[in-house]
């Protein structure tokens, strides 16, 4: 059980930084 919320916990910031970077570009593009 420990091993599965850790697993979440990790998809939870990898999605976390993929969204960041994505408005990073968008605000770098002037959007």
């Amino acid at each position: 059980m420990a091993k599965t919320f850790k697993l979440e916990r990790a998809q939870v910031h990898i999605y976390a930084s993929f969204n960041n970077t994505i408005i990073t570009i968008t605000d770098m593009n002037g959007h």
